[in-house]
């Protein structure tokens, strides 16, 4: 006779959940159902007197009825998973995905086994679509990054000559020019560099959402890096009638962070100040807040300033106040998502504090290093300052360009890989190596600046110039002993802002 006490404890216990529920006795017969089984069954308990689990072809099929066996003789609890039986077969619809989890109950010295089932159903095929969905993003970011990947090498190459040559039109030819070829001449190189820089912009944005872009950390000293980037800047604020004005707590700072990171981040700090102040001033200050232990930098200008209600807005990619197609202000609005994302993944963090028709000051602030490393060479390995540069190029376009670039200032002496011999290291006349690397020859390229690197006595800088702008692939340059990765196109102020910067490590 079935246990009272027990039918009533189930009873309590299972007749309102939401997974079935069946308990059998030691003769297979079914002395409890609650209400989720009888609505997924299909079947009341009264239905199912001359029921038995051990008749059961399907469970005998599946070998379920091994597994009730085991618990009826003595193991506490068992898992199965896909459990159906012959009464679920003899239903309409599809069979549902159950996992059933089997243990044993004792009453009154008799034996009672409990399955309780849960519908795995919707779960299993939410995961599924999520697979699905997850190798459809996987495809989509390789299909997107091998896009990225050509589009910045075809792109990069032909913008690298106009840029350089309408420059070196516009210095060379400036007395011979009429006003109207003069206008023709500044709207196509101001257009190559917008173009350039929104190119740069989008394929940076794109590489660090997709999680690509990878940091090259090393001591950077932030107010050389600023003194380096105002140039460029002034240039603009100088035809505003708009002074930068500096202000350092300290000759050197240092950071442990990624020079092009905080580089573009300064940039577009500097850019956007200059751009959005018609008169007044911009003031960039750096200071060291020692608790923290922290630099922290400041921009800031009597600009346009910011409303209250864009500020939520501000740093999200492709985002403007002003969106009016006659907008005065151009730009692609990536400028600020780029450097807080530059910001962030250095360990720092981006602040703005504004009043629309008064100014703005961003605040953005990286952790300071701690390493004691000597930057400078001992002095035996110090080289004399010459005016020549040894320069590797397979094609010649690039030579041309940087002798063209330089000639005022460097005599550039170039070769090919074919006939680089490596007894040139040993010439100490030279103060930098340039080296032009196609991606055909990317290894044989990084195998030749590890040469160069082992093999100078005299440690100079290795300027690694190529289309190539994913992080990882130009790590591959620095790990093997390059001093600065210049991506194409470049400008004169590129170049020898480069080549001044290495020439005093």
């Amino acid at each position: 006779m079935v246990a009272v006490d027990l039918l009533k404890y189930v009873s309590l216990l299972y007749d309102k959940v939401r997974f079935p529920v069946q308990v059998i006795d030691s003769t297979g017969k079914l002395i409890y159902v609650n209400e989720a089984f009888v609505m997924l069954w299909g079947y009341q308990l009264q239905e199912l007197t001359e029921y038995s689990v051990f008749n059961d072809n399907v469970l005998i099929e599946k070998k379920i009825i091994d597994d009730i066996n085991e618990v009826f003789n003595g193991k506490s609890y068992l898992s199965i998973n896909y459990f159906e039986d012959s009464l679920l077969r003899s239903r309409e619809y599809a069979i549902p995905i159950l996992r059933t989890n089997i243990f044993l109950v004792n009453a009154d010295d008799e034996k009672f086994v409990v399955m309780y089932h849960e519908d795995q159903t919707e779960m299993l095929l939410t995961e599924e679509e999520v697979k699905k969905a997850r190798d459809a993003s996987n495809e989509s970011d390789r299909l997107k990054n091998t896009f990225l990947n050509v589009l910045s090498h075809e792109l990069r190459t032909p913008l690298n000559i106009i840029l350089g040559y309408s420059s070196l039109i516009k210095e060379n030819l400036a007395d011979k020019l009429g006003p109207e070829e003069k206008v023709y001449l500044d709207n196509l190189h101001s257009g190559s560099e917008r173009l350039f820089k929104s190119i740069t912009q989008m394929l940076e944005f794109a590489q660090i959402e997709a999680g690509n872009y990878h940091l090259n950390i090393e001591i950077v000293d932030l107010v050389s890096l600023i003194q380096n980037s105002l140039p460029e800047h002034q240039k603009d604020a100088k035809e505003k009638n708009i002074e930068i004005k500096t202000s350092y707590s300290h000759k050197k700072v240092y950071v442990d962070a990624d020079v092009q990171c905080v580089e573009n981040a300064i940039n577009s700090l500097l850019s956007n100040a200059v751009k959005f102040t018609n008169h007044g001033f911009i003031e960039v200050e750096v200071n060291i807040l020692e608790e923290k232990e922290l630099a922290v930098c400041k921009v800031r200008d009597s600009g346009i300033g910011i409303s209250t209600k864009y500020l939520d807005h501000l740093y999200h990619p492709f985002s403007q106040e002003d969106l009016n197609v006659g907008r005065n202000y151009e730009g692609n609005g990536l400028g600020l998502a780029l450097a807080k994302r530059y910001i962030e993944k250095l360990g720092g963090s981006l602040l703005v504090d504004s009043i629309k028709g008064v100014g703005s000051t961003f605040t953005f602030t990286l952790p300071l290093s701690h390493s004691k490393i000597n930057l400078l060479l001992n002095g035996q390995d110090e080289v004399a300052r010459t005016n020549k540069i040894f320069m590797i190029d397979n094609s010649g376009e690039t030579f041309e360009l940087v002798k063209a670039f330089l000639k005022n200032s460097y005599d550039v002496i170039s070769t090919t890989i074919r006939d680089f011999k490596l007894e040139k290291v040993q010439d100490g006349s030279f103060s930098h190596f340039i080296f032009d690397v196609d991606k055909n020859y990317w290894q044989q390229g990084i195998l030749i600046c590890r040469d160069i690197k082992r093999q100078d006595p005299f440690k100079r800088p290795i300027i690694i110039i190529s289309s190539e702008y994913i992080e990882e692939k130009i790590k591959e340059f620095y790990v093997a002993g390059a001093t600065k990765f210049l991506v194409k196109p470049f400008g004169k102020l590129d170049l020898t802002k480069i080549i001044n910067e290495t020439a005093e490590l």
